[in-house]
Parts: C-alpha cells; structure tokens; sequence
C-alpha cells in the first residue's frame, strides 16, 4: 500500500453554516422551553469527495468555533487519520473550552470526517464498522410538557402506528401534574407498550424518590435523568432504591470516554446514553466499548438519521431515541433517510458513508 493510499488524500477545505429551523410549536421539557432548534452543519473535502456532519448546538458560535479553531487544526491532515484528527481537534479546544460548545462543534466536524473516509473508500460507514444487526429499535420520543393532554394522546396513537413498542414522556413539572400525565400516557398506550419517562434533571434525589415510588404502579420501565446528570451519587442513591424493572438512564451529555467512564464507575446508570452530535462518532464508539467493558447496555439520544449507521455496529445497543423535534427537521432537509419498518430504523446501505444527504437549498431561509 502506498503512503498516499495508508492515511488518504488531504483535506482541502473546511466549511461550516449555522441554521435556526422552528420547531412545530412552544416545546419544553422539566428545565427547558424552546421553539427552535439549531443545526450546525460542515462539510469536508479531500481527494475529490466532501464529507459532512451536523450537530445540534449553539450554531453560530458553533460555526465560527469552526472556521477559527478547528478547521485550522486538520487542514493539509490525510483524511484518513481519524484518531490523529480527533487529537488535534481536542487539543485546539484546550483554551476554548471543551465539554459544551466546543466539543458538539468537534462532533459535526467528526461525523464528516468518517462520513468523508466511507465516501472516499466507497464503503457505508456500516460495513468499515461492521454490522451487529440489520435494523436498529427505536422508541418514540417527545411528550413535551407544552402539549395539551389531545396533543399527547395524538403523539403516542402515531408512534404506535409506527409499530414503536416503547414511547418516552418529558415530566419534571410537579410531582401532581408528572402523576396525571403518567396515567394519560399509559391509558393512551395500553398495557403492551414500553413506557418510559424524562425528567431532565428537574428534581433532587429526595423529590426524584417520590416520583418514583408514584409511577411504579404503572410499570414505568425508564426513568431518564431524575436528577441532574452531573449528580453522580444522587443517580447511583436512586438506582439503588428504583424497583426492579425501572432502568435509571443518564449520560446523554456526554463529551468523551473519561466523561462515561466515570458515570459508570460510580454505578450511576441502568443504561447508559450516549449522543454523536456531542460527542462525535468517536465518542460514541468509546461510549459503546466502555458499556461492553461494564456490561451495560448502551442507548443513543436523539438525531435518528445521524445515528442510524452506527448503532447498527454497536452490539450491545438496545435502541435509539425516534425524537419529534428532530425527525420533523430531518424530513425537512436530509434526503436518503433510514427508513422506519417494524418499530426498527433501517440505515441506507446503498449508499458511501453515513447515507445521508443535506438539501442545502431547502435550508437557505433557515440560515443565520
């Protein structure tokens, strides 16, 4: 093999444009509203291929983080040298900053760049991974706590028309309201649908505890961040009170291995989460080998379409988040999106690299 052929051509260029897509009404969460959400997307070009990658982030500052920081640390690189890029990315950040902003602007470049090495390989990013399965389960996710009880009964008739056999429902609002929107949802749902539940960090671990103990009657499977998910002893606490049959999850903010690596050391989770639009799709597969190290099963937080691919490689993954916000604005400007058949994601093996495509003319009026 010749030197050109071991680490590929070089990367050329480097762009990056920040979007501002609304959402389909007010959304919130236990700590959150929002009406918005924000795409930064780059694309990457060496040896006549461009690459590209997104994330959900601060666009703006996310996009010029690019063009300033990041870009000028793997330009002239061989595109193929992806652990040597993501080092180079992470260590321009050291000054920046590099847990939030800096590592989800890190992310969408490192997404292109493995989306980049499949296109000039010729290869889907599933098959240079290797498949673990052909169609990867996803759940339904959305339940905000801005919709109206007919808003959330209609949300979970149309996943259960998808054949999704779980759904997830935000609370975190009081312990009274949390309680009543449990009983519309499992009354909504019935008896043979997984359901699942996110606080997003809304309580402390003595609130969080109640909650817990309120719900258990209707074999609540899934409680997602009850406290905040930096409040390691807190999450290890409940876990150790939650009924058998309750996963305690956390960990969708995550930035790199150390960040998963400690949340599992301290026993914090059931499940772990992991999101490729914070952490790349290098932090992801640390997230995944980490979870087999420890035995734990591993689930990815929102982007469907970005993690479709990859969680198709991933053995011990046990399903993705199908989440309303973001499958509204991947139908809107991505093409070759996996499809949903069965309550499962199909990843587009027919195609280089992740599979997808950005429609960049249909973006232009959300760009800012």
């Amino acid at each position: 093999m010749t030197k050109e052929l071991a680490g590929g051509p070089l990367i050329e260029s480097v762009e990056a444009r920040a979007y501002r897509i609304p959402t389909d009404g007010r959304q919130g969460d236990g700590t959150f509203h929002w009406s918005a959400t924000e795409l930064l997307v780059v694309h990457i070009r060496a040896g006549g291929e461009v690459g590209w990658g997104y994330s959900y982030t601060g666009a703006l500052a996310g996009a010029a983080l690019v063009r300033d920081t990041l870009a000028p640390s793997v330009m002239g690189s061989r595109a193929m040298d992806l652990p040597s890029l993501w080092r180079h990315m992470n260590q321009a950040l050291r000054n920046t900053g590099r847990p939030g902003l800096g590592l989800m602007a890190a992310s969408a470049m490192d997404v292109a760049l493995w989306d980049l090495k499949g296109k000039l390989l010729n290869a889907p990013l599933s098959t240079l991974w290797g498949n673990a399965r052909a169609g990867v389960p996803v759940y339904g996710s959305g339940g905000s706590t801005t919709y109206t009880d007919e808003q959330l009964q209609t949300q979970l008739a149309d996943w259960r028309q998808l054949g999704l056999s779980a759904v997830k429902i935000k609370l975190g609002i009081s312990l009274e309201e949390d309680l009543r929107r449990v009983e519309l949802a499992r009354t909504a749902v019935g008896p043979d649908v997984d359901l699942m539940v996110d606080v997003s960090g809304a309580y402390d671990a003595r609130t969080a505890l109640k909650l817990i103990q309120q719900v258990q009657h209707l074999d609540v499977g899934w409680l997602e961040e009850p406290v905040s998910s930096d409040n390691l002893d807190a999450l290890h606490w409940l876990r150790d009170r939650a009924p058998a049959g309750m996963a305690i999850a956390a960990g969708k903010y995550g930035w790199c291995g150390l960040y998963f690596r400690r949340m599992l050391q301290a026993q914090a989770v059931d499940v772990l989460q992991a999101d490729a639009t914070r952490c790349g799709y290098t932090g992801f597969m640390q997230a995944a080998h980490l979870c087999e190290a420890f035995q734990l099963p591993l689930s990815a937080h929102g982007a469907p379409a970005l993690h479709a691919a990859l969680c198709a490689c991933v053995p011990n993954l046990i399903h993705v988040e199908y989440f309303h916000d973001h499958v509204q604005l991947e139908n809107q400007l991505f093409e070759h999106l996996p499809q949903v058949r069965n309550g499962k994601l199909w990843p587009n093996r027919e195609r280089p690299g992740h599979g997808l495509a950005f429609c960049a003319e249909k973006a232009v009026p959300f760009q800012v």
